[in-house]
């Protein structure tokens, strides 16, 4: 659906072009960890995506969750040195669009 797209490969690219924001043992203020914000805002996404689609099926929503989940496990996986550190700003405006355009890759599926 949408981790097997070439849209999210593009995106997984701009990730890793990216990586200068998370290299080094900066880390930001508060007991938000990377995990924490990431997690949240996959699910929601996928929380709006289902309000905003309420005609979708019980087998694609479960298909939308699969891959939310593969969504959050790739990023771990990519950000593991610092998965469980507070996101700097920079960390966190990034994050925050990135996981917006994950989102839009979802919304584009489903239409």
């Amino acid at each position: 659906m949408v981790v097997e797209s070439d849209g999210y490969i593009a995106l997984i690219e701009y990730l890793v072009e990216r990586l200068s924001l998370f290299e080094g043992h900066q880390s930001g203020h508060g007991e938000l960890t990377i995990e924490d914000l990431v997690s949240s805002r996959v699910a929601n996404s996928l929380m709006t995506l289902c309000e905003q689609n309420p005609q979708l099926d019980a087998k694609l929503r479960f298909v939308m969750m699969q891959e939310a989940d593969a969504v959050v496990a790739d990023l771990e996986e990519v950000l593991s040195a610092v998965w469980l550190q507070a996101p700097t700003e920079q960390q966190h405006a990034f994050l925050n669009e990135f996981i917006d355009l994950i989102k839009n890759l979802f919304d584009s599926a489903i239409h």
